[in-house]
């Protein structure tokens, strides 16, 4: 793996240009549907993440993989993953973001294709915004899995979709998501080899939690030529005794 793709800052650079990109649209379309994008706000449509998450989930398909229960998204930045869980039969949605712009960029999402009555959206850090005791059947974060220096200190909450110092979300993330599954529910993440999987992995042992790969691809990522990108649906579980 070029250590430019791991790079993060390269990551931070590309969240910078994105924010200022004369072509950045206001309206974009994936899935064969339209949605809003604000301003300060992660656009899908100059990275290939949401498109993978969306088919490592099997919510990219028209129309939709029947899906029932509760759905959460950390992270949801535009909503897309959110609203096409939705569209897709979760009955109870929350999208969340620490970003307050993404929250807004969900909920205007959710009214243009008419699922405001199943989704609420969420301003919050990881989990800090839910209620108390609020469980979900699947918990999924498509993660900014690039890690930064443990001293980096973000400049605006747009780097925070790009980069992790330290990896201290994430650390967070393998501790407390699944506390907040149903029984019976799964906690997932997004990773690829852009991030530092062996890290991730003596994280999830330090924190007693096991790792097990249910779907990956390869993606070419042409910002960065032929490379060829692994991108990975993880789940999350607490490790035996």
């Amino acid at each position: 793996m070029p250590s430019v793709l791991r790079s993060y800052e390269r990551s931070l650079e590309r969240s910078r240009i994105s924010l200022t990109r004369e072509d950045r649209p206001r309206v974009f379309t994936l899935c064969g549907e339209e949605w809003d994008l604000l301003d300060e706000v992660f656009a899908p449509v100059f990275s290939p993440s949401t498109g993978v998450a969306l088919e490592l989930l099997g919510l990219n398909q028209r129309p939709p993989v029947p899906c029932s229960g509760s759905f959460l998204e950390v992270g949801c930045g535009t909503g897309v993953i959110a609203v096409m869980g939705a569209l897709a039969g979760y009955d109870r949605v929350v999208a969340s973001d620490i970003n307050p712009r993404a929250v807004e960029n969900a909920a205007l999402n959710a009214e243009r294709h008419g699922v405001t009555g199943r989704l609420r959206a969420v301003h919050s850090d990881l989990f800090s915004g839910l209620e108390e005791g609020e469980r979900f059947d699947t918990v999924f974060w498509s993660s900014n899995y690039v890690m930064g220096p443990e001293t980096y200190e973000y400049r605006s909450v747009h780097e925070c979709a790009y980069v992790d110092p330290g990896y201290r979300a994430h650390r967070r993330y393998l501790e407390q998501a699944p506390d907040r599954v149903t029984p019976g529910g799964r906690a997932l993440l997004h990773f690829s080899d852009r991030g530092d999987l062996p890290a991730l992995h003596r994280m999830a042992d330090a924190t007693g939690r096991r790792l097990r790969v249910l779907e990956s691809c390869r993606v070419r990522e042409g910002e960065y030529g032929d490379d060829i990108v692994e991108h990975m649906l993880i789940e999350i579980t607490r490790a035996a005794g």
